[in-house]
């Protein structure tokens, strides 16, 4: 009894005397960590640089950190939101206000470079205006980490960064930086402690420096989109403590994969977008911690190693966009943890793939342009997990199977460009109405099939909606009106029929692509088209639609492209068409257009005006000279463009976003014969005023749109050719045949290239090519100017026939590259996932 009680009285003492140590303890530590008075002074006047917005930080959950900040006597600044101190000496050595709202800009006098003992420094997802990375930085010589990414800093990184010679870890990407002088080389002699380097979308432009391979701690290494070229040096990839190494999007860097060590710690490699060749090493199998290979859109060929199973710890497996042939190996079913699978666009040979069926865990699957053939493979009935799906680009037959509705959690399905015929099975639809049953889909591609039916019901959560090419039929359902969210509709070269339910045109403030082209629409366009619309491609050509051109279109202030041909609108020139600042194609061919086109009512009409349409109408008078004048963009040459006119659109899931590039598409005609445009360049300047009722003479005035390519006034009244057109060098069509044109035809530069067909039908026409010949021979060409009297005329003839040929053969280029392409793809998607962001920050 005793005994116990002494035991008691001894642990009651003991905890006494702990609970006291710890009073002390904290008291000591408290009276310790007090912030600087100076310093503390130093961080609220900093404060005081910035604007608070929740715009400057695109993290969700960013929340302005300095408001805890506060000048109350007593306050100490160790205690404050993202700041960290020494606990003996109370110096600030770690500031972190990643994603704090922070709006503004950081100059050299800053009172932040007064923090001398920072060893940490985060200013991550904020926005500093395009500012300089300010050369005050070298002040915080003792920093070990500097995080600047994603905050909106631009122009060359200092040479100051460079002297942070403790640097552990380095991010500025994301920004507009670059690093020339001093460059990569420089960089990587001077922070030879670096761990973490990452430079992603950092314009380097220079090759990788071979010394990077000496860095033996370094264990990640980003350069994404970097301009990289050269040879990347291969001994990077075998260094000892290399866990994550990403070079994507850098097309002109070549190099291979060396034999991989059994002690590599390798856990990501990201080589997509580069110039990467040469085959996949059976000694893959070596990366037992890999969690992620992408070798995607690369030059890689020969066999997939089945060594390339043994991979345990895979999640993410990217192989798309290369040469690879073969059989795709069945030892990925190995792959038991795989979540992210994408084989598309390879030469695999058609063998079955039940073993995909295995990867229960899988969320994204891409199989397109592998040679899949038969009916959609059963096996994908097991993947219930799936959020992405897509087989585009096979030889599928056969109808879409009802088990489809299991896969519930789909956001993205693509099933377009194969052979799949009948209608959607009704047991998968949400009956009564025929209504898709993903409630979370917001992609969906079954283009260029053979479905027919009616046309299905996406869920209100869709944004993007292909369909087009296909067989379907009747009416476009009410249900569309409540899609709220959708952003691109393609509904083309289908039959439908009825009216364009009005309601699609208040979809205007979320569409930015709507194609209704090639049914059997009828009655008027609809009227409503509301103010702040987003659309910027219209095409409801090809149908039978009948009415004027609604005025509201004017509320579609961002609007690129409008095709209204081929169908039955009876209007006048809709001349108020010019005050939209975007509108770049304007084609209302054959259809009942009447009357004189007159003048502008305005300065400037139609500034960006590329492409003009108006054949196959009832329009009168004179051509429009004033408004040549105005087409400021027809008069560029703009020969380095070399894009095609595109809308963009993308979403974001939890798991991967997806972008997706719509390219525009038009027809027109030339010499009878009718040109088919699947994707409209950039370059192309074209007018087509024939089939109508036009007169008196080509004003002169036209020569000045010296970027045109396309020239057509065939089948009207017009009377002659002014010799100034000689001056339209890139002019590769020319037709003005069948009026009433009399005198010589113009003889120079471009001109001798254009046939005869481009001028019959013109009896009073003469000079080459045409069999008659003028009588005053002066009159077929115009006299030298003035700077050219009195110079050799053999180099001068020399130079103006490449400039016909450079001219001629763009326009040859058109003819035969873009003049009848029927299955170029109109949308392209890119797939960018999740989480390689987040695991570098959680490696700070």
């Amino acid at each position: 009894m005793v005994s116990s009680v002494y035991l008691f009285m001894l642990v009651h003492s003991l905890i006494l005397l702990l609970c006291f140590h710890l009073m002390v303890t904290n008291s000591t530590s408290s009276m310790q960590s007090l912030c600087d008075d100076n310093e503390s002074s130093a961080l609220l006047e900093f404060k005081q640089t910035f604007v608070i917005s929740q715009h400057a930080s695109d993290d969700p959950f960013a929340y302005p950190k300095v408001a805890t900040w506060k000048s109350e006597e007593g306050s100490d600044c160790c205690s404050w939101d993202g700041v960290k101190c020494n606990k003996d000496t109370g110096h600030v050595i770690g500031l972190d206000l990643g994603s704090s709202c922070l709006s503004g800009s950081i100059n050299s006098s800053s009172t932040l470079f007064l923090l001398v003992h920072l060893q940490s420094l985060n200013l991550s997802d904020n926005d500093f205006n395009y500012s300089n990375i300010p050369s005050g930085v070298d002040q915080l010589s003792s920093l070990r980490s500097l995080n600047l990414s994603s905050s909106r800093f631009s122009g060359q990184i200092p040479s100051e960064v460079l002297a942070l010679s403790k640097l552990v870890f380095l991010d500025l990407s994301q920004n507009q930086l670059k690093l020339q002088k001093p460059d990569l080389r420089n960089l990587v002699q001077k922070l030879i402690h670096l761990k973490n380097l990452d430079l992603s979308q950092v314009n380097i432009s220079s090759p990788v420096p071979d010394t990077l391979a000496n860095y033996s701690s370094l264990s990640s290494l980003f350069l994404e989109n970097c301009g990289l070229s050269g040879e990347f040096p291969t001994d990077i990839l075998q260094l000892p403590s290399l866990q994550f190494l990403s070079v994507r999007n850098n097309p002109d860097l070549t190099g291979y994969l060396p034999e991989f060590q059994e002690t590599s710690p390798l856990k990501l490699l990201t080589l997509a977008g580069t110039s990467f060749s040469g085959g996949l090493p059976a000694s893959v199998d070596n990366l037992y911690s890999l969690n992620e290979l992408d070798i995607s859109s690369c030059h890689f060929t020969g066999l997939v190693s089945s060594s390339i199973g043994q991979l345990s710890q895979l999640t993410h497996l990217d192989l798309s966009r290369n040469s690879f042939r073969g059989q795709i190996p069945s030892s990925l079913a190995n792959l038991s943890q795989l979540t992210f699978l994408e084989v598309s666009s390879n030469n695999f040979s058609d063998e079955a793939m039940d073993w995909v069926g295995k990867l229960t865990k899988l969320t994204h699957l891409g199989l397109d342009s592998i040679n899949l053939k038969g009916e959609i493979p059963p096996f994908l009935a097991n993947l219930t997990q799936l959020d992405y799906l897509s087989l585009e680009f096979n030889q599928l037959t056969g109808k879409i199977p009802s088990w489809v509705m299991n896969l519930t959690r789909l956001t993205s399905l693509a099933l377009g460009y194969n052979k799949l015929h009948g209608p959607i099975p009704s047991s998968i639809f949400e009956l009564p109405l025929v209504a898709l049953p993903w409630a979370s889909l917001i992609y969906l591609e079954l283009s260029s099939n053979m479905l027919q039916g009616s046309l299905p019901v996406p869920p209100s959560s869709i944004s993007t909606y292909f369909v087009e090419n296909n067989r379907f039929t009747g009416k476009i359902p009410p249900l569309f009106c409540n899609l709220s969210l959708l952003h691109m509709l393609d509904l083309s070269n289908n039959t439908l029929s009825g009216m364009i339910p009005e309601c699609l045109s208040n979809l205007s403030n979320s569409l930015s692509v709507l194609n209704l082209r090639g049914n059997n629409f009828h009655g008027a366009i609809p009227q409503a088209f509301e103010v702040g619309s987003k659309l910027k491609m219209i095409d409801l050509s090809q149908n039978q639609l009948e009415g004027p051109v609604p005025r509201s279109l004017t509320n579609c202030t961002v609007l690129e492209s409008l095709n209204l041909g081929n169908n039955q609108i009876s209007d006048t020139f809709p001349f108020w068409l010019g005050a939209l600042p975007e509108s770049q194609v304007l084609i209302i061919r054959s259809n009942r257009f009447h009357g004189a086109i007159g003048k502008p009512r305005t300065n400037f009409e139609f500034p960006k005006l590329r492409i003009i349409d108006l054949s196959y109408n009832s329009f009168s008078g004179n051509l429009p000279s004033v408004y040549f004048l105005d087409w400021i963009a027809m008069k560029s040459i703009d020969a380095d463009n070399f894009t095609y006119m595109q809308a963009s659109s993308g979403f974001a899931t939890q798991a991967y976003k997806l972008y997706d590039n719509y390219t525009y598409s038009m027809t027109m005609t030339n010499k009878g014969m009718e040109r088919v445009y699947e994707k409209i360049p950039g370059i192309f300047r074209a007018i087509d005023f024939s089939s109508n009722k036009f007169k008196g003479e080509i004003p002169t005035s036209i020569r000045t749109l010296k970027g045109l390519h396309l020239l057509n006034f065939s089948c009207n009244s017009l009377t002659e050719i002014p010799q100034q057109l000689t001056e339209m060098t890139f002019l590769g069509f020319f037709n003005v045949s069948h009026n009433n044109l009399t005198g010589p035809i113009p003889q120079w530069k471009q001109f001798d290239t254009f046939q005869s067909d481009s001028y019959e039908g013109n009896p009073g026409l003469c000079g080459n090519p045409l069999i008659r010949k003028c009588g005053n021979p002066k009159q077929a060409s115009p006299q030298p100017s003035t700077s050219e009297q009195g110079q050799d005329l053999e180099p001068a003839s020399r130079f103006d026939r490449k400039v016909v040929l450079m001219g001629y053969g763009s326009a040859l280029v058109f003819g035969v590259i873009i003049g009848y392409v029927f299955t170029t793809r109109k949308h392209e998607r890119f797939v960018k996932t999740f989480g390689r962001r987040q695991q570098q920050e959680g490696r700070n």
